[in-house]
């Protein structure tokens, strides 16, 4: 019984040699493959993880010297931000404040060259849209109007259409093409909730070039009521 069984074992590690041999390698590269993805991936979340929170001490830095408005350590610190966690959303937010406190300051070339960071750079589309919204007012206060409608070009997140709308009517206005601002005023309005009360800032402009707007009449129908 005993020789029956050692042949079976036998018989058993001669099949499971010839399967090794055969498939052996194929096996090994997917499990080092499987193994070296998961590790990946573990290792990407853990720099991930790292970096927002170390973007996050420096982005305490730009938050105080924004408070302290002290010019020179906030530029100081944004760059840092740029330079070492330019793909975190601290760093965008860093960019914005920075150029909150050098438009303050009445540094609007400052303010500019931090927002175009942010507009170009940034990873999170809504940060690159509040960057170009106010990059155009900067350009506006410059008086740069063709740059600032160019800022105000091309496709934004559904959330600002009207933001962007009601822009563009303000750099059409100071540049003196009443028609063309009337116009995108009147876009913005149709593209802001009725019970918004920044329609009613949208009509006094339109009101100061001559042109009106229709209130909703489910609005006006349910104000009679």
């Amino acid at each position: 019984m005993a020789n029956h069984f050692d042949l079976e074992e036998q018989e058993q590690l001669d099949q499971i040699k010839h399967f090794w041999k055969q498939w052996g390698t194929l096996i090994t590269a997917v499990v080092v493959l499987v193994c070296g993805g998961f590790a990946a991936w573990s290792g990407y979340n853990y720099w991930q993880s790292r970096q927002a929170t170390q973007a996050a001490v420096l982005f305490d830095e730009v938050d105080s010297a924004a408070e302290a408005k002290d010019v020179q350590r906030l530029q100081r610190a944004f760059d840092d931000m740029k330079s070492r966690y330019g793909s975190t959303a601290q760093a965008g937010q860093a960019g914005l404040t920075t150029a909150k406190v050098l438009v303050d300051a009445k540094n609007l070339d400052g303010a500019k060259s931090a927002l175009e960071w942010v507009a170009k750079d940034s990873k999170f589309e809504g940060q690159k849209a509040i960057a170009r919204l106010r990059l155009a007012a900067v350009l506006m206060e410059q008086k740069a109007y063709p740059e600032a409608l160019k800022q105000l070009e091309g496709s934004v997140p559904p959330e600002f259409a009207a933001s962007f709308a009601d822009r563009r009517g303000d750099v059409l206005a100071l540049s003196g093409d009443a028609k063309a601002a009337i116009a995108a005023y009147q876009e913005a309005h149709a593209k802001l909730d009725p019970r918004s009360n920044y329609r009613r800032l949208i009509e006094a402009k339109l009101n100061s070039l001559g042109a009106t707007v229709q209130v909703a009449a489910a609005q006006t129908t349910g104000s009679s009521q």
